[in-house]
């Protein structure tokens, strides 16, 4: 600690005066950003409880700070060791001003005060560094995510920096002396000059991502419901929700997200960070009562139609920025009121109208299907309803996939069976935000379900695991449903086990990585007859294959292919095979590892890999 020695009438007047001014600046911008917030619309399906997970949260991601230390683990670090500092520093500086009227309550020579001194000063150092440390990364490493270059960081690590320094000095300097008292000024200004620059750059996230890490929605891109007959989505600044502008004005623009964004590392215009930046300009110029339109005001509707909703970026924001919801829900606003003027979601949305699928395929396809293949017929019975999908009731390759998977159930023993009629569950018409035919295929579905007495779902994709684990429950699902990889791995200790010196790269589908956190699974089932390579972006930081959201039905993509990238990044592994586990992601890779390499890998899924071990080895990968 140190002190103010001998404080004088003028001395606490100035110093009255520069917390006075400090804090009415402060005030003056985060009072009008706090009533821009409480102004917007109230989150019709928010809800506080259950407390514990919200608790967990705030334990995890704001005091322990275990996402941000996870996702990047040195310049997470010293982003932690930064704030656990000021948390370290909160009685140094309610002693400190104190001191400065003569009211200091900790004594440095004796007891406490004297522990807290040299408790403070370790962590001053470590402050010190850890900020110096990440000012030489963004001022000169300048990692193209953290672009463009700020000015105003500079000068608040600079603060920040000084502050430290400042209380460091006082090893050296005699708190009664001249130098000791400039000392001591210096760190006050220091910390009133840093103050009401707070709510004015992304320091703001200090104070409001804490808030907006507990206030999540509570779910992994949990989207809300639309709720009445004038509810289209986040078309114009009235339909921006208290949630929504909390994030916005939370974003601490580190740029991970831009970092893991499939669409901006390959060229294209989004870019997820600018997308939460543009809401908070918005409410900035327009405010929430305002009906311009949000896309075309600060944010591009081409960029938001760019989202393969894989999830990276919500996955890494270390502050509690939901994108997935937000860049949906301007897509609701987008289709819902016909700004979206697109001939290939125009044709998809009437293949799923028509013909109940995504590729616009007459039933008969899919019964000539079920009939070639003897799959029984589900008549409530059977204990699995095995849900086939679009691509695995049409795709010539999902097909493939669901016989194997069929071979496997059969091997095991268990007892299923598909639906007569199945239509599409809605999964891309929901993600480009189409709620009236989602709405249609789910309640649809949910009818056919309810009749045949469907308890158990199993699926070869994931998007549809999630579409009827999640999107389903606000028309009251209650099904049961698993990915095939988990059901697989639930009856390993009954499948063949046995290893061959064939190779297999796995890449994580994003709907059954990070949306289920399944992981472990198709591993342990490839792992049985195969050894199982790693590519550099695996696991919860898997690449998108370009499928999800929707665009798997789209137009071509502006720059480099999604799939593209993610395929020359597996075949670089020189495994002898890709494995997937999902049939858009299969999809996907078929064309574009034939286009990357000369002597492209296989491609199988989970369930082919563990059919052909079934039938006597891998000498039938060659599906």
């Amino acid at each position: 600690m140190f002190y103010l020695s001998t404080p004088t009438w003028y001395s606490e007047a100035l110093l009255a005066i520069v917390i006075g001014f400090s804090l009415t600046l402060f005030l003056r911008r985060f009072t009008r950003i706090v009533s821009v917030v409480l102004s917007a619309k109230k989150d019709a399906d928010f809800s506080l409880y259950p407390l514990a997970p919200r608790a967990w949260s705030f334990l995890w991601e704001v005091i322990l700070q275990g996402k941000v230390i996870r996702q990047r683990p040195l310049p997470g670090l010293a982003h932690a060791l930064v704030f656990w500092g000021f948390c370290a520093f909160g009685v140094v500086t309610l002693n400190h001003l104190a001191s400065g009227f003569g009211l200091r309550f900790l004594d440095t020579n004796r007891g406490f005060g004297a522990f807290y001194y040299w408790f403070a000063l370790v962590w001053a150092v470590m402050v010190a560094i850890s900020i110096a440390g990440l000012a030489f990364r963004r001022f000169v490493i300048r990692p193209k995510w953290l672009e463009p270059l700020s000015i105003e960081s500079g000068f608040i690590a600079l603060l920040i920096f000084l502050l430290m320094a400042t209380y460091i000095a006082t090893l050296w300097l005699s708190e009664k002396s001249f130098a000791g008292q400039v000392n001591w000024w210096l760190h006050t200004l220091s910390l009133f000059i840093f103050l009401p620059l707070i709510p004015r750059t992304k320091h703001l996230h200090l104070v409001l991502s804490p808030a907006a890490v507990f206030l999540s929605r509570g779910g992994f891109s949990k989207i809300p419901p639309l709720v009445g007959d004038e509810d289209f989505g986040l078309a114009t600044g009235k339909d921006i929700t208290q949630l929504t502008a909390l994030q916005a004005y939370s974003c601490v623009e580190c740029g991970r997200c831009t970092e893991h964004c499939p669409a901006n590392n390959t060229g294209k215009e989004l870019n997820p960070k600018l997308i939460a930046l543009g809401m908070r300009d918005y409410l900035n110029e327009y405010g929430p009562a305002n009906d311009t339109p949000i896309v075309g005001a600060t944010i591009s509707q081409q960029a938001i139609f760019q989202c393969t909703t894989c999830g990276a970026c919500e996955y890494q924001c270390p502050v509690g920025i939901e994108h997935l919801p937000i860049i949906i829900g301007l897509r609701r606003g987008e289709v819902n009121t016909g700004r979206w003027d697109d001939g290939y979601g125009t044709k998809l949305f009437l293949h799923l109208e028509k013909n109940g699928n995504a590729m616009g395929f007459a039933q008969s396809e899919r019964e000539r299907f079920i009939a070639k293949q003897q799959l029984p017929v589900f008549d409530g019975s059977q204990e699995y309803c095995l849900w086939l999908g679009c691509m695995g009731g049409y795709d010539p390759n999902g097909r493939e996939i669901v016989s194997a998977f069929a071979e496997v159930m059969r091997h095991l023993g268990t007892s299923f069976g598909v639906l007569k009629k199945e239509r599409c569950t809605g999964d891309p018409a929901r993600r480009l935000g189409n709620d009236l035919v989602f709405q249609q295929l789910a309640e649809a579905n949910l009818e056919v379900l309810k009749k045949s007495g469907v308890k158990k779902l199993v699926s070869v994709c994931p998007h549809c695991v999630r579409t009827i684990a999640e999107d389903w429950r606000e028309f009251g699902a209650e099904v049961e449903i698993e990915h095939h990889t988990e059901f697989m791995a639930r009856h390993v200790a009954r499948l063949p086990a046995e290893k061959s010196r064939e190779t297999v790269v796995y890449h994580d589908p994003c709907y059954l990585g990070r949306y289920r956190g399944v992981f472990d699974e198709p591993r342990e089932l490839i792992g049985r007859s195969a050894r199982v390579v790693e590519a550099p972006r695996s696991r919860e930081r898997s690449f998108c294959c370009g499928a999800g959201g929707g665009l798997a039905f789209l137009g071509e993509e502006h720059g480099t292919r999604v799939n593209e990238a993610r395929a020359t990044e597996l075949a670089a592994t020189g495994a002898d095979t890709v494995g997937t586990a999902c049939p858009f992601c299969g999809s996907m890779f078929r064309d574009a590892l034939k286009g990357v390499s000369l002597t492209p890998p296989k491609l199988l899924d989970v369930a082919q890999i563990v059919a052909a071990a079934i039938r006597g080895g891998t000498g039938h990968w060659s599906l």
